[in-house]
Protein backbone atom coordinates (compact mmCIF):
# COMPACT_ATOMS: atom_id res chain seq x y z
CA UNK A 1 0.00 0.00 0.00
CA UNK A 2 1.25 3.65 -0.74
CA UNK A 3 1.45 5.92 2.15
CA UNK A 4 -0.20 9.02 2.06
CA UNK A 5 2.26 11.25 2.50
CA UNK A 6 4.17 9.21 -0.87
CA UNK A 7 0.61 9.83 -2.62
CA UNK A 8 0.24 13.74 -1.91
CA UNK A 9 3.82 14.13 -3.44
CA UNK A 10 2.67 11.98 -6.50
CA UNK A 11 -0.19 13.94 -7.05
CA UNK A 12 0.97 17.48 -6.56
CA UNK A 13 4.02 16.32 -8.43
CA UNK A 14 1.61 15.33 -11.55
CA UNK A 15 -0.59 18.11 -10.84
CA UNK A 16 2.49 20.61 -11.52
CA UNK A 17 3.68 18.31 -14.23
CA UNK A 18 0.22 18.59 -15.94
CA UNK A 19 0.48 22.83 -15.64
CA UNK A 20 3.45 23.39 -16.39
CA UNK A 21 4.37 20.93 -19.55
CA UNK A 22 1.97 23.23 -21.69
CA UNK A 23 4.19 26.12 -20.51
CA UNK A 24 7.19 24.59 -21.50
CA UNK A 25 5.82 23.84 -24.78
CA UNK A 26 4.21 27.19 -25.91
CA UNK A 27 7.29 28.82 -24.49
CA UNK A 28 10.15 26.45 -26.46
CA UNK A 29 8.83 28.55 -29.13
CA UNK A 30 10.55 31.50 -28.66
CA UNK A 31 13.13 31.30 -26.30
CA UNK A 32 15.54 32.50 -28.99
CA UNK A 33 13.64 35.39 -29.86
CA UNK A 34 13.32 38.16 -27.11
CA UNK A 35 10.99 37.23 -24.33
CA UNK A 36 8.42 39.97 -23.13
CA UNK A 37 6.16 40.22 -20.24
CA UNK A 38 3.13 40.19 -22.56
CA UNK A 39 4.34 37.15 -24.32
CA UNK A 40 5.52 35.43 -20.85
CA UNK A 41 1.21 36.44 -19.72
CA UNK A 42 0.02 35.28 -22.68
CA UNK A 43 1.99 31.54 -22.32
CA UNK A 44 0.99 31.36 -18.97
CA UNK A 45 -2.64 32.05 -19.68
CA UNK A 46 -1.91 29.52 -22.45
CA UNK A 47 -0.98 26.95 -20.01
CA UNK A 48 -3.38 27.37 -17.31
CA UNK A 49 -6.16 27.16 -20.05
CA UNK A 50 -5.04 23.92 -21.36
CA UNK A 51 -4.03 22.48 -17.64
CA UNK A 52 -6.71 23.72 -15.87
CA UNK A 53 -9.28 22.03 -18.44
CA UNK A 54 -7.90 18.75 -18.60
CA UNK A 55 -8.14 18.57 -15.01
CA UNK A 56 -11.49 19.10 -15.10
CA UNK A 57 -12.23 16.96 -17.78
CA UNK A 58 -10.75 14.14 -16.21
CA UNK A 59 -12.57 15.00 -12.68
CA UNK A 60 -14.96 15.01 -14.84
CA UNK A 61 -15.05 11.70 -16.33
CA UNK A 62 -13.79 10.33 -13.47
CA UNK A 63 -17.45 11.34 -11.50
CA UNK A 64 -19.23 10.28 -14.54
CA UNK A 65 -17.44 7.06 -15.29
CA UNK A 66 -18.19 5.87 -11.42
CA UNK A 67 -21.92 6.67 -11.46
CA UNK A 68 -21.96 5.02 -15.13
CA UNK A 69 -20.85 2.18 -13.91
CA UNK A 70 -23.26 1.27 -11.16
CA UNK A 71 -26.02 2.36 -13.87
CA UNK A 72 -24.98 -0.11 -16.32
CA UNK A 73 -25.08 -2.86 -13.18
CA UNK A 74 -28.67 -2.45 -12.69
CA UNK A 75 -29.55 -1.13 -16.72
CA UNK A 76 -27.74 -2.65 -19.05
CA UNK A 77 -29.89 -0.98 -21.50
CA UNK A 78 -29.05 2.65 -20.91
CA UNK A 79 -25.06 2.06 -22.52
CA UNK A 80 -25.67 4.36 -24.98
CA UNK A 81 -26.83 7.00 -22.45
CA UNK A 82 -23.73 5.81 -19.96
CA UNK A 83 -21.21 6.29 -23.14
CA UNK A 84 -22.20 9.12 -23.95
CA UNK A 85 -22.37 11.16 -20.92
CA UNK A 86 -18.86 9.63 -20.34
CA UNK A 87 -17.57 11.41 -23.52
CA UNK A 88 -18.65 14.71 -23.41
CA UNK A 89 -16.32 15.96 -20.78
CA UNK A 90 -13.69 15.46 -23.60
CA UNK A 91 -15.46 18.63 -25.37
CA UNK A 92 -13.99 20.30 -22.11
CA UNK A 93 -10.17 19.36 -22.79
CA UNK A 94 -10.73 20.41 -26.28
CA UNK A 95 -11.98 23.64 -25.80
CA UNK A 96 -8.86 24.45 -23.66
CA UNK A 97 -6.39 23.06 -26.22
CA UNK A 98 -8.08 25.58 -28.56
CA UNK A 99 -8.31 28.33 -26.40
CA UNK A 100 -4.48 27.60 -25.60
CA UNK A 101 -3.82 27.97 -29.37
CA UNK A 102 -5.94 30.92 -29.59
CA UNK A 103 -4.12 32.94 -26.46
CA UNK A 104 -0.75 31.40 -27.58
CA UNK A 105 -1.41 32.32 -32.04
Amino acid sequence: MISKRLAKYIFFSTFLGVLLIPALAFGAEGAAAEVTMAAAVKTLGAAFAMGLSAIGAGWAQAKIGSAGQGTLAERPEERVFVLTLTALPEVIALLGFVMAIILNG
